[in-house]
């Protein structure tokens, strides 16, 4: 006898069998087929909202972390509660040199005025940094570069300005390179225009603010070495709450800040806030394959469901086949080809129906700008259909041992 993989004659049967009782083949199917596609829409869907969450903080460090001054909450050194704290560069100095796991730092000033250049003028924020800023915020170069460590020490009267004070001012980006723009009766060469892909802010957004070394601030508007913001980037591996009582206590040391006083200042831990997204997302995630679980489970009893249904009702002919000579294994891979071919065709259905929907909801998402990834990869489509493959085929494992048990002589005579 030939063997059933690769008979014809096979296949042809089992769509005979399965299209015997058409209604209960359909509503079998249509379990996979729901089965498959909603644990699809959840993959994919779950990936999309991940990624529309992650690009918010796109073009920023994630182990990063910043100092906000406060108030005092206690009185200390015979001064009183609610005393001004203000951060100062000999703060980020002892911080520098007590943590050499802190590989980007940056003092942050800022100011508010407006840009000039001709009759054109753009109000704007001002932020005096360092070279290291942009290795904290990764902004997105429109034209030219960022500030660097020559510019610092040598407190030059160069900017970056963002997109928006950009357009406003040239029109276009491009040709605001090489130009001086006016702040406050002083002029500034503009050697780069920056925009920021992140939703994050620190004091203000990067497309609306000129950016001047940190050391010209300082001169320029006599903040001797006040400092209102510390940036601060941790290497990778480093986590920046284990040092958040070593900084606590450098700050104290230089001020008249109780050691415990956390009202002071303000340790804002950024990494923080990707945690919890990661953390939202791996819920997320779980949720999708406990409800995709449950509708597989359904699919899977359904298809077992059914198998027994065939096999009971076709013991007479297995019966017949089995007194012509066929095997026991003939009979096994007869069921489990049936149970596979339905699992197989519903599940693929149910796989290309979610990748559509899934295609037209990104589609849809990107006609107001960029499109939201709502995309189900391959070898998420792949794990999806080998899974009810495997448990589907499984499922008529019974069905299939209980047929091959079957005697002739018994077979024979079951009405």
């Amino acid at each position: 006898m030939k063997n059933p993989v690769f008979d014809i004659e096979n296949w042809r049967e089992i769509g005979a069998t399965l299209s015997q009782n058409p209604t209960r083949t359909f509503m079998t199917a249509f379990g996979i087929f729901w089965g498959t596609a909603i644990l699809s829409l959840l993959l994919g869907g779950a990936d999309g909202l991940k990624h529309f969450m992650s690009r918010n903080f796109e073009g920023f460090a994630t182990n990063t972390a910043a100092l906000f001054p406060g108030h005092t909450t206690k009185s200390y050194r015979g001064f009183n509660k609610g005393q001004t704290v203000n951060f100062n560069l000999t703060d980020l100095a002892s911080i520098r040199r007590a943590i050499p796991d802190i590989i980007h730092s940056s003092p942050v000033n800022f100011n508010h005025s407006d840009a000039l250049y001709g009759s054109r003028k753009s109000s704007c924020s001002i932020s005096g940094v360092e070279a290291s800023y942009s290795n904290i915020f990764e902004p997105t170069y429109e034209a030219g570069r960022f500030i660097n460590e020559s510019d610092v020490a040598a407190s030059r009267k160069v900017c970056v300005i963002g997109r928006q004070v950009a357009e406003e001012l040239f029109g276009l980006p491009d040709s605001a390179v090489g130009h001086d723009i006016r702040i406050n009766d002083i002029y500034y060469k503009v050697v780069g225009v920056v925009s920021q892909s992140s939703e994050v802010n620190i004091g203000s957004d990067m497309n609306e603010t000129v950016y001047i070394p940190s050391s010209t601030m300082r001169l320029s508007y006599n903040t001797g070495d006040k400092v209102d913001i510390i940036m601060l980037n941790y290497r990778d591996g480093a986590r920046p709450a284990d040092y958040e009582q070593l900084i606590r206590h450098i700050i104290s040391s230089n001020h008249p800040i109780a050691p415990d006083d956390t009202g002071a200042f303000y340790y804002f831990n950024i990494s923080e806030m990707f945690e919890m997204v990661d953390n939202v997302f791996l819920g997320i995630s779980l949720l999708a394959i406990f409800v995709g679980a449950g509708t597989l489970l359904s699919g899977v009893i359904g298809v077992g469901n059914i198998m027994w249904i065939i096999v009971r009702e076709r013991t007479h002919e297995i019966g017949i086949r089995r007194a012509l000579g066929a095997k026991p294994r003939d009979i096994i891979i007869q069921i489990l080809s049936e149970s596979m071919v339905l699992t197989t065709l519903a599940g693929l259905a149910g796989i290309v129906f979610a990748a559509a929907i899934l295609g037209g909801a990104e589609l849809l998402s990107g006609m107001g700008g960029r499109p939201l990834e709502f995309q189900l990869s391959f070898a998420q489509a792949s794990g999806v259909l080998v899974t009810f493959m495997v448990l589907g085929t499984a499922a008529g494992i019974i069905p299939a041992l209980k047929a091959m048990r079957i005697k002739p002589i018994e077979a024979l005579n079951d009405k």
